[in-house]
Parts: structure tokens; sequence; C-alpha cells
């Protein structure tokens, strides 16, 4: 366990004088079918700057200019219709391995930057995605694009129109979307399985996935109150295989592939929401505890070669020799993002953040960007002298939860309990909520996590009363400090989070210092001399390192580079290292895992 003079950070009280605050509106941990935390809507926060806007807005440029003609063209084709556009190329092609299989991601993704931007660009493009595929379904409501469309995937893509018409409806307000609903899961079922069915490897059959589809079933049934898509995504749980042994706390990753069973948590956590049943809760506190403590790299990434690993064998370690596979990076991500979401509203713990945190900054954002003909990035790369690289086949299912999981910044920072507002993570951005009878904007200003500091400002009409909650991270270098208007505040701590509650007045400052420090992270229990470096929540990376670079320079001789913000210089063996934190490499090759000097 981390400490700090032998208190835990989890433990460690801001100040001394807590009890004095008497601190309300934090609940107890949900009962089943409820939540501690809900989430803010799309519309209620926007990201203002910082690298998580910047990367933010070049996704939402590219996923906008899509041309609509080349994304539906497959279903235009399959319905006889006039198909102008050119091909799309790689998986998505009439003849490619899955025929239009990311339609519903993108527009989902776009739905959601739309919400969260106030794009109208973004609205109508969704609307005429929308109205360009059912078009084509016909009187038999053929949903699958190409010609053997439905033998391939018919799960994985039923879901993923699922969800676009899903958002689609509730996020842009195409009224017709929900119609689809119906149409399109009616189209699907000649080809779907009346019961959901477990995936053991990366290409074990049965090779479908009906691992996140009891989510957006639960969804389309909230949506449209149709009976037959609860009963399906009840059917579609994975209750013997998966999630009654985990909430036993059997550990049942091992061998079987990672990114499906990652994303069926997710299946999971609504099951917990609209049934009720504590089991899957559980299920989702043992998948994490397993992901977090046996089988993720220092980014948060798991899973080489796309396969859960036996823990306590050195497999991570012989992983950076053996394969350049080691995380699948958007689908990875986006899967464990909405898990510790989940998590996190279900139980207030930041521990969930935590991890969150360190998904986001070495995980998604570090990602290589996409470029304007369907390269794609799918895997990353932990062994030595890396490089970003693109999929060799263009638009792969990466190029789907890319645009959904970036879309989701904004659901990342900000949640909400009653009378509080909980700061999960520190990055420029706005969040607005009714306080109340009262509007509140609460404005982050920071360049974390380059820089310690984070300042927050409140502005609202009315002075009113409610707890702003404020996320310490497990790695702080020695006990946080804040101020509210200049003076020193020492607030409760409740699950990781500091808790201030006042009478907040327009034009209130909260400032908050977080301590960063280097330190290393062993790859496994078998092998502790083989570290990563991270400060704060980034992994560092060694840039453009010479071949045989494998010791570590001893941390305390690095050096700040002047005038570049996050950058390390180190001298070591003779050679001259610049270290750098993962999300800042392109083009350059890099190294993660060292030898300790």
């Amino acid at each position: 366990m981390n400490s700090l003079s032998g208190i835990s950070r989890r433990e460690f009280m801001v100040g001394a004088s807590a009890a004095a605050l008497g601190v309300r509106g934090w609940p107890a941990e949900s009962p089943a079918g409820s939540a501690t935390l809900a989430e803010f809507d799309y519309g209620q926060v926007r990201l203002t700057d910082g690298p998580l806007k910047r990367h933010y807005d070049r996704i939402h440029s590219s996923y906008l200019a899509l041309d609509n003609d080349r994304l539906l063209k497959v279903y235009r084709q399959r319905a006889g219709q006039a198909a102008p556009g050119a091909d799309m190329g790689g998986w998505y092609d009439a003849d490619g391995f899955v025929p239009g299989h990311a339609l519903g991601q993108y527009i989902s993704g776009l739905a959601r930057i739309g919400k969260s931007t106030g794009d109208e660009r973004c609205h109508a493009k969704v609307g005429e995605l929308v109205e360009g595929f059912a078009a084509t379904l016909g009187a038999g409501d053929r949903i699958f694009a190409g010609p053997n469309a439905e033998t391939v995937w018919p799960c994985y893509i039923l879901d993923k129109h699922l969800a676009g018409l899903i958002d689609a409806a509730t996020l842009s307000g195409v009224a017709s979307a929900r119609e689809l609903l119906p149409r399109v899961f009616r189209g699907a079922l000649p080809y779907i399985p009346e019961h959901g069915h477990d995936r053991v490897g990366k290409k074990d059959p049965p090779y479908d996935e009906t691992y996140v589809l009891p989510e957006n079933l639960f969804a389309a049934y909230a949506l449209t109150n149709e009976s037959v898509f609860r009963e399906r995504a009840v059917d579609y749980l994975l209750d013997r295989e998966f999630f009654d042994p985990l909430a036993r706390g059997e550990d049942v990753l091992p061998g079987r592939h990672a990114y499906s069973h990652a994303i069926a948590l997710s299946s999971a956590g609504r099951a917990h929401l609209v049934l009720g049943d504590e089991k899957y809760l559980d299920a989702m506190r043992q998948a994490w505890n397993l992901l977090t403590q046996t089988q993720q790299y220092a980014t948060g990434g798991w899973g080489p070669n796309e396969t859960f690993i036996e823990p306590h064998k050195g497999q991570l370690y012989a992983s950076l020799q053996d394969t350049d596979d080691h995380f699948e990076t958007p689908c990875g991500s986006y899967a464990a993002i909405k898990l510790a979401r989940y998590l996190l509203c279900a139980t207030g713990d930041a521990r969930y953040g935590d991890g969150l945190e360190r998904l986001v900054y070495n995980t998604l954002l570090a990602a290589r960007e996409p470029d304007s003909d369907g390269d794609y990035p799918y895997y990353s790369t932990y062994s030595p002298r890396a490089r970003k690289v693109y999929y060799p086949k263009k638009w792969p299912c990466c190029s789907g939860t890319l645009v959904q999981g970036v879309a989701d910044y904004a659901k990342n920072l900000y949640f909400r309990a009653p009378g509080s507002v909980l700061v999960n993570l520190y990055a420029p951005s706005e969040a607005r909520w009714q306080q109340g009878s009262t509007m509140v904007q609460l404005t982050q200003r920071t360049v974390f996590p380059l820089e310690e500091r984070v300042e927050l400002r409140v502005d609202l009409a009315t002075p009113t009363t409610f707890t702003i909650g404020l996320r310490m991270p497990a790695w702080l270098a020695r006990p946080a400090s804040i101020r509210v208007n200049g003076e020193p505040v020492y607030p409760e701590m409740r699950r990781g989070f500091a808790l201030l509650r006042r009478t907040w007045k327009s034009g209130d400052v909260v400032l908050l210092d977080l301590p960063q420090s280097l330190r290393t992270e062993a790859i496994d229990d078998l092998h502790p001399e083989t570290v990563a470096v991270l400060r704060g929540p980034l992994v560092y990376v060694a840039l453009n390192p010479a071949p045989g670079t494998t010791r570590l320079a001893r941390l305390d001789g690095w050096q700040h580079l002047a005038g570049s913000p996050g950058i390390f210089g180190a001298r070591h063996e003779g050679n001259d290292l610049i270290f750098a934190p993962l999300y800042f490499v392109r083009e350059e090759s890099y190294t993660t895992y060292f030898q300790k000097s």
C-alpha cells in the first residue's frame, strides 16, 4: 500500500478539523439497482483546453469529415440502390471482413460530440446517416450489409446499430431513430442466437460478440418500453460462464479473449441497475481487482495478443519479447473506462477514478491518430524501441470505439450526488448544473498533468450550499494542499475524495496542488527489476533510444528540459536520454520498460 508516514493516501485527512465541517449529502454505497453517483449529461460538460480537448477536436473534425455516401455505400449496394461514392476499403467494404460494421458507432460518436459541443453539423450528419440507412432496409428489414453479412458477427453488428440509433434519438433528436429500433431488432432475429454464448480465445468459435449487447438491449427497452428487448438482454447475460464465478471471487480471466470479456462488464453494470441483482456489482468489483492487480501494464492496458494472461507466471514480462500486440487500445480503453464509470457511480470510490485517469492519459489519448483514408490504431506496443503503427486493414473495429471513447471524455470529468458535485479528472473544462433553484457553473483551469496546480472557479447567481468533492489520487507524492479564496482548508476525506461543503458565492476560487514525483512500477510480480517510469498519472518513455538501451537512468538525476514542459533529460551509461509522456509520441521510436540500475 502506498503510504504517507504510515497512513495510506486514501486514509489521509487533508486536515485535522474535518469533523467540524459537518459534511452532509454524501450517500452510502449504493444498494442493488441504484447508484451512489450520477454521470453528467453530455450537454452539461465541455472541454475548454489541454491535451484532451485537442485530441477531442481532432477526432471531432475527422469523423465529421467522413463522406456519407461512402459510409452508406455497402448498405445501398446490398439494397440494389444507386450507390455513389468511393469504396471504403478494408473491413468495411462489401467484400471486407465485416461489411458496414462500424456505421452505428460512427453515428453514436457524432451524436455524443454534437450534444457536448452544440455542433449542429454533427446532428445533421447523424440524421442523414440514419435516414440513409433506413432507406436500405426494405420490407424485410435487412440490417446487414454485404452478401454474407448475416453469417459474420450478426450480434456484433446489431449491437452497433442499436447504440447508434439510441444515441441518435436521445442526443441528436432524430425521432425516426427510435422508431427504427424494433425494425432493426426484427431484422436481426433470424441470425442471432436465443441465448448468449461465450468466446474463449482470440479466434476460437463461436466467433461473435454478444458480450456488450445486453447493455444496449436494456437501453432500447428503456427507450421503447418493448419487453422483447429486456427479455433478450437477460438471455444474453453470461451468468453461468462469467458473472457468477466472478461474483464468487474466482479468477476466470486467464485464456479468455480480453476485450470481449472486459466489455461484457458494461452489460453487468446495466444489469445491476435494471435487475437490482448485487452479483453483477460483485462481478465488476472482482474483475476490476483482477485487471488492475494481475493483468495490466503500467499504462492500464492489458491482454497481449488479445488474451488475458495466467497471473504469477511472468507472462506480462514474456510478452515484451514475444509480441508487439500488447493492448487492443481504443476498444480495450472504451471497455475499461466504462467499467470504471459504472463502479465509480455504484460505489463512490475514487480508486476507480484513479484507474480511469491512468487509462485516459496512457492508452486512449496515447493512441496514434487516424489518417483521412481509413488507417486507424489498433494495438499499443510496450516492447523496446517500439513505434505507433496502424492496423494492416483499413476501418478496423477500433475505428468505431475510438470516436465513442473520445466523445466520452466529457463523461469522465465530473459526477453528481444529491447536494454534491465531484471532480474526477483534472482538465480545463466547464460543468453546468441546477443546484436547487440556482444554475451553477464550475470552471476548471489547469495545465495538469504536466503541472501540479488546478484552479476551480464557482459562478452562480445566488449563494448556495453544496459540496465539491476533489479526487485525491493514490499517486500523490505528498499531501495535497487546498485553498479556498486564498485560505487553507482542511476538508473531510470520503472514499478518496476531499469534500468541501460550504455556501458558495459567485467568484469563489479553489486552488488545489497535487504534488507529483517520478516513480517506478514493475511489469509483474516475478520481475520486479523490469519497470516503467511514471509521474503523476503519466507513463514516461525514452524517445528514440539507441539500440541496446535497456538500463534505467537514476531518477534523481533526471532534469526538466527548459522550455519543454513535461520532458526530462537524463544521462546514463554515456548516452543522453530524453523521456516524455507516452501520449507525446508521434513518429519517434520509444521504450517503455527498463531494467533498474
